[in-house]
This record gives C-alpha cells, structure tokens and sequence, in this order.
C-alpha cells in the first residue's frame, strides 16, 4: 500500500458505524464475518485482526 493510499475519509452513520475501505480490508485481509479489535489510544482508533477459533 502507498503512502497515498494509507489515508481514506470514512463518514460515521447515525448508528455509529463506519466502513472499512475495500483496500485496507484487503490489506489486512479481513472479510465479512470477520473480527477486528478496536484499541482506543491517545489521539487515535487502532484497528487489528483477531483470529478466534
């Protein structure tokens, strides 16, 4: 992925919602069903991949 591709802007819905952009989706390899782990830092929302088996 680019430099220019690392920054997408993502509207919130009124449910709280927010879609993952379909390349940082297939960058991180996430597909619908999938989890992710939202880590709430300082000035920022970090997203990971969980694996659950």
């Amino acid at each position: 992925m680019s430099v220019q591709e690392n920054e997408v802007l993502v509207k919130i819905t009124s449910a709280g919602t927010v879609s993952i952009p379909k390349q940082f989706r297939k960058f991180m390899d996430v597909q619908k069903g999938d989890y992710v782990k939202m880590i709430l830092g300082k000035d920022r929302l970090i997203v990971r991949k969980v694996v659950i088996f």
